[in-house]
Parts: C-alpha cells; structure tokens; sequence
C-alpha cells in the first residue's frame, strides 16, 4: 500500500472526525440561542440524558472513525500501513488541534 492512499485515508478521517467536533462545539455554542434557555432555569433530567447520549455517540463515532480502517487493515495482515494510517490520523488531529488552539488565541 501507498503511503500516498494512507495519507489520503489519514486526511480524510482526521477532517470527517474535525467536521464532526465543529458541529458539536457549534451546536453547543449556539443552543442558549436557539432555545432561549436563561441561566435561572432549571436543567431536567432529559439534559444528562442528552449529554449522556451524545458522549456515547461520539465516542463511538469517532473511534470508528480513527480505528476503523487502521482495524481491518491490521486484521487483513496490513499491520504496518494500519499502523501508520493510525499514526498518521493522530497527527492530522494533532494539527489540527494546534489550529484551533491558535485560532482560539487570535480571536479572544
């Protein structure tokens, strides 16, 4: 296997597992505003549920996203190319984690 196709898997897992986060965090940023919520009111038990629900998605969502095909690769008998497709993933979520942080910077 190509170390150009394990660069495009990496790229296209580190960005889907990105998009995803970003509209997590946006929706989050956005639901006082969508809702109308006012600090005083207060939470009902369907909040932790959510939260809850939303963990559980997300974590298997993105580690789906991250393992998955470093996962069958590995299985198929792929173990270096899964290893550096898993290798790889973590360093384009690393970078990108390094952007946000930056732009966080800037922009606050």
């Amino acid at each position: 296997m190509s170390n150009n196709t394990i660069t495009k898997h990496a790229l296209i897992n580190g960005l889907l597992t990105a998009v995803y986060v970003a509209f997590v965090g946006i929706f989050f940023h956005s639901v006082p505003l969508i809702f109308g919520r006012s600090p005083g009111t207060p939470d009902t038990v369907f909040v932790p549920i959510f939260m809850l629900s939303l963990f559980v998605f997300s974590a298997a969502l993105c580690g789906a996203l991250v393992l998955g095909k470093p996962t069958l690769w590995y299985l198929d008998g792929k173990k270096q190319e899964a290893v550096k497709l898993f290798m790889s993933t973590l360093g384009v979520l690393f970078v990108m984690a390094i952007v946000m942080f930056i732009l966080v910077l800037i922009f606050n």
